[in-house]
């Protein structure tokens, strides 16, 4: 198995851990006030070019609507339009599904490099009329959080809620690159000693889904292993490898009864073919 390959599952299991633990939890802390996340959705849209960037988060929430996530590190106003295209593609995929009223949310969250004055959440262009949904991580004060969560983890005091969802933003809530980076590598770190293992995966597995643009592969291997090797992770990848079980036996039957439907085809086809020479056998003998 290659690097490629090994990154692929790991990033694979973590995603898996993070959309299982997501559920129930609430946006409040990024400044976003919507209803509670009640499930994530896969983000494979339909019709989506090669070239394109592919959606961020896609949540189901409480009141039956759909919200897309998108995580900018600069305000564009070009990004409307590709806030419009996501939009059009979650449409799609429920009309693909039979429903043909989803409510669709596009929230924003800009990291810590945006302040709210520099942003316009409205976007009209006359037949549509967009509005997102805006959380600003600048206005989040970075080094509070993080000596407040590390004085709790070293004390072994349990994490709230709340405050699972502000580890698993908060180094995004840093300026640049290279300070976010810096403060995910010691996320990764800090979390590993978190003495409750669901937390400690919850939120390990969060920190890579939200920090996936800039993280290193080298991060993602590196979570993937631990979280791997606990119970939660073991549960998942056995979860998966009886998908994949699954899939191929349900492969194999749609193989067999294809091949079967070619055998009923190729013996009608035999019979008819017997059939004409028997009956030009008998046109033959009359003769």
């Amino acid at each position: 198995m290659n690097k490629s390959e090994i990154s692929y599952q790991n990033k694979d299991i973590v995603s898996k851990v993070f959309a299982d633990r997501f559920k129930g939890k609430t946006l409040e802390v990024y400044g976003v006030n919507v209803p509670r996340v009640v499930d994530v959705l896969p983000t494979n849209l339909p019709d989506f070019a090669a070239n394109e960037l592919k959606i961020d988060n896609l949540f189901l929430l409480e009141d039956g609507s759909v919200a897309i996530i998108d995580y900018e590190s600069e305000f564009k106003p070009v990004n409307k339009n590709k806030y419009l295209n996501y939009i059009a593609r979650v449409v799609k995929r429920y009309e693909n599904e039979g429903v043909y009223d989803v409510k669709v949310r596009m929230i924003v969250i800009y990291t810590g490099d945006v302040l709210r004055d520099e942003v316009k959440d409205f976007h009209d262009i006359g037949a549509v009329k967009l509005q997102i949904e805006s959380g600003f991580l600048s206005e989040i004060d970075s080094e509070e959080v993080r000596l407040r969560l590390k004085g709790k983890i070293e004390n072994d005091m349990p994490l709230t809620d709340e405050e699972m969802m502000e580890f698993i933003i908060w180094p995004l809530t840093y300026k640049g690159d290279e300070q976010k980076k810096r403060a995910i590598k010691e996320a990764v770190e800090l979390v590993k000693r978190i003495k409750d293992e669901t937390t400690a995966v919850f939120v390990l597995s969060g920190v890579i889904v939200f920090g996936n643009k800039i993280i290193d592969e080298e991060i993602i291997d590196n979570a993937g292993r631990w979280i791997g090797m606990t119970k939660l992770g073991q549960w998942f990848e056995d979860q998966k490898q009886e998908a994949l079980r699954e899939l191929s036996e349900k492969k194999d039957a749609e193989i067999a009864a294809k091949d079967s439907v070619i055998a009923a085809r190729d013996s009608a086809i035999a019979a008819k073919d017997a059939r004409i020479k028997e009956l030009e056998e008998m046109l033959t003998a009359k003769k």
